[in-house]
């Protein structure tokens, strides 16, 4: 049986790698993004691409990877003004799980087959096919795609209902907020202590201090501002906002995300918004 054709539409940081492991694994792929550069490098990286979702080949399965849930409404009504009747629509992005709900049920009233499946690893797991994929919905259509799926990474079936893999990555998010923050604070802290800190982190990284979040950003926190970006300020503004409004939905009190989601929007408003999200590190005073 052949490959089903694909739209991957998304093809930033992240969604780029995951695009091309697609094609490597058979599955005629195009990338659709609003952004003239996004479609430039997807092309030159052997992921042909277009502005429009409505300019891609008919295509049997459509990957989400947009950045915010204004994004996917936006997405989806472009989507509905056409068929997609018969479509599988995999929503890979973090949106929340409002938004997953109410666009997924948009399109499962027009025939579309709809899984939420947000990942998280990061532009590096990305490349090695290395993510961690939170799948929910039907069981029958998560087996439908767990093939395409496990192109990509580790499949974690984690319920039946859209909506309950969002509200897992809602509080993978939580914790990624936090890490980061506290990364680039200690990083601080150890600049002001008149330490190395090139000579800090690899000490601290191996022990019981160490986290994921820790070693992938520690490093590029110790360079400049033009650091390459793999995950901007703008999407942990966003993804901890989304954790705030989850949280203020069921009354959970959530301090240490307030102090990171703080942090952000000052590297924000610092001018930071589309710089790597290690870069929240220039919200405190160097020495």
């Amino acid at each position: 049986m052949s490959a089903p054709s694909l739209a991957f539409v998304g093809v930033g940081a992240i969604g780029l790698p995951m695009a091309r492991r697609l094609v490597a694994a058979g599955y005629p792929t195009t990338g659709v993004d609003a952004l003239p550069s996004a479609v430039e490098r997807a092309t030159a990286a052997g992921v042909p691409a277009v502005a429009k979702l409505a300019d891609a080949p008919d295509v049997s399965v459509v990957v989400v990877m947009v950045a915010t849930p204004e994004q996917l409404e936006e997405l989806v009504t472009s989507a509905l003004a056409g068929s997609v009747r018969g479509q599988r629509w995999i929503v890979m992005s973090t949106v929340g799980p409002d938004a997953v709900r109410e666009q997924g049920a948009r399109l499962a009233a027009a025939g579309a087959i709809v899984v939420d499946s947000p990942v998280t690893g990061g532009v590096a797991r990305a490349r090695t096919g290395e993510l961690t994929l939170f799948a929910s919905g039907a069981s029958a259509d998560i087996a439908a795609v767990r093939e395409l799926l496990g192109c990509l990474g580790s499949v974690r079936e984690v319920g039946a209902n859209l909506g309950d893999g969002q509200a897992i990555k809602v509080v993978n998010q939580h914790l990624c907020s936090v890490h980061i923050v506290a990364a680039a604070e200690a990083l601080a802290l150890a600049d002001r202590l008149g330490l190395d800190r090139e000579a800090v982190l690899p000490l601290v990284e191996q022990g019981a201090a160490g986290s994921w979040m820790l070693s992938d950003r520690g490093p590029r926190m110790l360079q400049g501002t033009d650091v390459e970006v793999t995950s901007t300020i703008g999407i942990f503004v966003k993804d901890s906002g989304l954790v705030a409004e989850a949280a203020g939905q069921v009354g959970a009190e959530t301090p240490l995300l307030d102090v990171a989601r703080d942090r952000y929007r000052r590297a924000a408003d610092a001018g930071l918004l589309t710089r790597d999200d290690s870069r929240v590190i220039e919200t405190y005073p160097s020495s």
